[in-house]
């Protein structure tokens, strides 16, 4: 276990079976969102992130990807290692918009650690198998949320984090990121998914961690 340091940016490391996230702050737009974090997971397990809008959902996910949070880091923030990778599905697609999805998706796979899927197969379970010679740019803003979801699949992380997951899908389209946070935990990764949609994890989460006030706590029975 890691003490605490008195730093303005997260660690986040995945070791063997367990994911440890210690900080004394964690800033965004150069302000401290949240305070006091100490989150752990382990493989296997999905949990649920849920609190207003602001309250830093975004930020702990950013943290657990090891991406700097905010503008002032004090030294460079470690990414989560392992042996699957991570993946981050947040408002913006990270899609190359003149390249196809399915060159989008290829790309993904091909930096991607650890075991891969096929690119037709996570294409299919979006419904844009139809799509996959079309580029990006061309695509719908549903489309292209579907696309990351595709990717995540083709990629197969062992860290998936899931940021607003069912916005911009429709209907028929609403269950697929709860389908792939159960796949993913199912093949021993580690998921955590910031939605106000609760009622849509609520059979697959294991457990929830509430973010309010400018804390982290995990909810109790």
């Amino acid at each position: 276990m890691r003490a605490r340091t008195p730093v303005s940016a997260a660690e986040g490391i995945v070791l063997d079976e367990r994911l440890e996230l210690r900080a004394d702050r964690l800033l965004a737009g150069g302000q401290a969102v949240l305070r006091e974090v100490d989150v752990a997971a382990g493989c296997g397990e999905v949990i649920g992130v849920a609190g207003p809008n602001g309250a830093g959902k975004s930020t702990l996910l950013r943290a657990l990807a090891g991406l700097p949070c905010g503008q002032e880091v004090s030294r460079e923030v470690p990414r989560p290692v392992g042996r699957c990778g991570v993946a981050l599905i947040g408002h913006d697609p990270a899609l190359h918009p003149q390249l196809t999805l399915a060159e989008n998706l290829d790309l993904a796979v091909a930096l991607a650690a650890g075991t891969r899927g096929s690119v037709p197969d996570a294409l299919r379970r979006v419904g844009l198998q139809a799509a996959a010679g079309r580029p990006a740019g061309a695509c719908s803003a549903g489309m292209l949320r579907r696309a990351g979801l595709a990717r995540a699949w083709a990629c197969r992380p062992g860290l998936l984090l899931l940021d607003e997951p069912t916005a911009g899908l429709d209907g028929a389209s609403r269950t697929l990121p709860a389908d792939l946070a159960r796949e993913t935990a199912r093949a021993g990764g580690i998921v955590f998914v910031a939605t106000h949609e609760r009622q849509a994890f609520e059979a697959v989460a294991h457990r929830w961690l509430q973010v309010a006030g400018g804390r982290v706590r995990e909810e109790r029975p």
